[in-house]
């Protein structure tokens, strides 16, 4: 059954998000920002783990770096474009739409919430391939995959940030169902080489995600989403990165 993957991830998430919610009662403030700066530290690893598997080698018996013009050409387009639609704020808006129409409107964490743990749980490698084995051959071992690191990530997250979490369900249904849907069209051009480039620059966005939890939210990453689409594009091109 197409799309039993994304259910699984979705069911997933909407657990964590509501076990999270209630041991987040059992907390007082400074437990809170413990767990809050603890899955920032988590998730920078997470980026940071799956964005040198992109850019390290091994050569002989050195590591060496590279793609690091690939990296910069896709971030830098990538949040130009972002920022030029300013996706930060139409995820916001939709985050206070949803606010209000759930009934939290007095959470004032909920929009921030919202939107780190979509970012968080809805960008990579992992999504798209999932999504895509998930439609194409009805291998959803993926996603399950994804679903349990899901899990957890969404249940400390919830704890440390509030129930706004538990709402990154939707986007990740959206766009995981979306690609599942599109996986026909999709496949021909996820080459290992699309697939490394979106791994990459996905895991870098994560990172910054990180970086916001432990040090503020001083980097508008929505805005830097387009970079995930960048970057397979530019894989195609005739340069050596």
């Amino acid at each position: 059954m197409p799309g039993l993957g994304t259910l699984v991830n979705v069911a997933a998430i909407v657990v964590a998000g509501l076990l999270g919610v209630g041991a987040r009662g059992f907390l007082n403030e400074r437990l809170q920002e413990g767990l809050e700066k603890a899955s920032g530290i988590c998730v920078v690893f997470i980026g940071a783990a799956g964005a040198m598997e992109g850019m390290l080698k091994v050569s002989g018996n050195a590591i060496v770096s590279g793609k690091a013009l690939f990296v910069v050409a896709s971030i830098v387009v990538g949040t130009l474009v972002g920022e030029l639609l300013d996706i930060d704020a139409l995820v916001r808006r939709f985050g206070a739409w949803l606010k209000k129409k759930t009934g939290n409107a007095n959470d004032r964490s909920f929009v921030d919430a919202f939107v780190t743990a979509s970012i968080t749980v809805s960008v990579g490698a992992m999504a798209v391939v999932g999504a895509v084995q998930d439609g194409m051959l009805g291998d959803i071992s993926i996603l399950c995959t994804k679903a349990i690191l899901d899990f957890v990530i969404i249940l400390v997250m919830t704890c440390s940030l509030g129930r706004g979490c538990a709402f990154s369900a939707i986007p990740v249904a959206a766009l995981q169902g979306g690609v599942t849907a599109l996986s026909l069209f999709i496949k021909p051009f996820m080459t290992d080489a699309a697939l490394l480039g979106l791994s990459t620059v996905g895991s870098i966005l994560i990172f910054c995600v990180g970086v916001n939890l432990v040090w503020g939210s001083g980097l508008r990453v929505a805005n830097m989403l387009p970079a995930i689409l960048v970057a397979p594009l530019l894989t195609f091109l005739p340069v050596a990165w």
